[in-house]
């Protein structure tokens, strides 16, 4: 079995705790603690220093779309609403009914819901980007004032970029 590797990054709306193996990303999920417990180390893999730099540039506005290698774990069904959340393009958003309706289920919209709290790799596989079909925050795992901050962030870079 692969070792699990952990490290912190310090981001404006919290610490991210990314772990991954020598050979991809597993989690990126916020922690709710004040102090960054898991610093890079002589060991660290590359794939988690280069999450790391892509994270830094995301928050920075200078990156939209991730590159380093990650698994997800999950059904069938859970792998198919995550692919369909990565098809949210950066400072878009889209509803629970959109990705039912996108994985050919459309009756599907709590399942999708359900899925989409169960994402474990939290701005790479855009969760945040889910909002209600009457256009309203829904909920976020990293709680709903992340969410907010996120979706202003992007775009704030975007309407910069234009």
């Amino acid at each position: 079995m692969d070792k699990l590797y952990t490290v912190d990054y310090k981001s404006p709306i919290g610490i991210l705790e990314i772990k991954g193996t020598d050979q991809a990303i597993s989690s990126i999920l916020f922690v709710e603690r004040e102090v960054m417990e898991n610093t890079l180390q002589e060991n660290t893999p590359q794939v988690l220093k280069d999450c790391l730099a892509q994270i830094d540039d995301y928050f920075k506005g200078e990156l939209h779309e991730f590159t380093f290698p990650y698994v997800v774990n999950g059904t069938i069904f859970q792998q198919s609403v995550w692919n369909a959340l990565k098809g949210i393009s950066y400072a878009e958003t889209g509803s629970y009914k959109d990705i039912a309706i996108s994985i050919g289920n459309e009756k599907a919209i709590r399942a999708v819901g359900s899925a989409n709290g169960k994402n474990k790799l939290t701005i790479v596989i855009p969760c945040h980007r889910i909002i209600g079909t009457n256009g309203k925050l829904t909920g976020y795992a990293g709680g709903l004032w992340r969410k907010e901050w996120l979706l202003q962030h992007e775009q704030k870079v975007k309407n910069t970029r234009l």
